[in-house]
């Protein structure tokens, strides 16, 4: 099923930091401005703790935050209905504040979360270095241009339909295919729009079922021939939550559970809400990794 496992190596830069991807796995720590997010909805409107939150999680040993002011949280049966969609003119409300705040505090680089140009364009401005786009170009045309003309780098994910409709009933012929296909036409996009710093993300939980996110994780080394590192981001998502019958807040041990097999496999950064603890399981599991590389057959 793997097409190829050799490894290239990757030392982006993000304004003054320089991060060589491949000599260890990186965390990306996450930041919801949002009153409906499916973890963490609520905690972080206020833009002052939302920034307090942001540079914590630096401290904690975070190289990236994510921060995203629309949630993508599914309709499901534990959802209900899913998040609302969100206006550009209110997610930039919500963002730009807490941007402007935390890259005035550090040069840890800040993601913006959006798969709307004109909001990427003004998180952009206001100090992000990178645009987290759920849709992986597909929803916005205009995208790509965006983010190649503020020499920004981006995160290509897969996602099956919408954020509303994506856990409708979920289905793939080939998962593995499908998804590399996808993340293919996200990567030509920008690539052809000039963008020259691309990370790619299968999209856990993304028009998935509990199936497809155990099977990708387990396999995730498939998408190394796509070229560019690969971000992955389990935490706290609901397939976790049917395995432990547990509710988001009680889910830390699965996320590090599942990052570490992530790591184990190769990924580049992980996303997660918890930056201390998933910082110390991946210095663990990066260890062992660097282990087994010395072990003869």
């Amino acid at each position: 099923m793997v097409p190829g496992t050799a490894q290239r190596d990757f030392v982006y830069q993000f304004g003054k930091r320089s991060y060589d991807l491949s000599a260890r796995t990186h965390v990306m720590g996450i930041l919801n401005v949002t009153p409906d997010s499916f973890s963490d909805g609520g905690r972080f409107l206020d833009p002052e703790r939302a920034a307090e939150h942001a540079l914590q999680m630096v401290d904690e040993g975070a190289d990236f935050v994510d921060i995203g002011g629309e949630s993508t949280r599914p309709k499901s049966g534990s959802h209900r209905e899913g998040a609302d969609v969100v206006d550009a003119k209110e997610e930039c409300r919500r963002i730009l504040p807490v941007i402007r705040k935390v890259t005035a505090q550090t040069d840890t680089p800040i993601s913006v979360d959006t798969y709307k140009a004109s909001v990427a364009r003004e998180a952009l401005q206001a100090g992000a270095v990178i645009v987290n786009d759920i849709s992986g170009f597909h929803f916005d045309a205009e995208m790509p241009k965006v983010v190649a003309e503020a020499g920004a780098s981006a995160i290509v994910m897969h996602i099956q339909g919408t954020p509303k409709t994506m856990q409708d009933n979920p289905s793939y012929i080939d998962l593995f295919g499908e998804i590399a296909a996808y993340l293919r036409e996200g990567i030509e996009c920008g690539e052809q729009a000039g963008v020259r710093q691309l990370f790619v993300d299968p999209g856990i939980g993304f028009g998935k079922t509990m199936d497809h996110n155990l099977r990708i994780l387990a396999g995730v080394e498939y998408f190394v021939d796509l070229g560019y590192p690969i971000l992955l981001g389990p935490s706290r998502k609901s397939f976790l939550g049917r395995i432990l019958d547990l509710p988001p807040e009680d889910r830390l041990e699965g996320t590090l559970a599942s990052i570490t097999a992530a790591v184990l496999k190769g990924v580049h950064v992980v996303r997660v809400h918890d930056v201390k603890e998933a910082k110390r399981a991946v210095l663990v599991a990066d260890a062992i990794r660097r282990a087994s590389k010395t072990i003869s057959g």
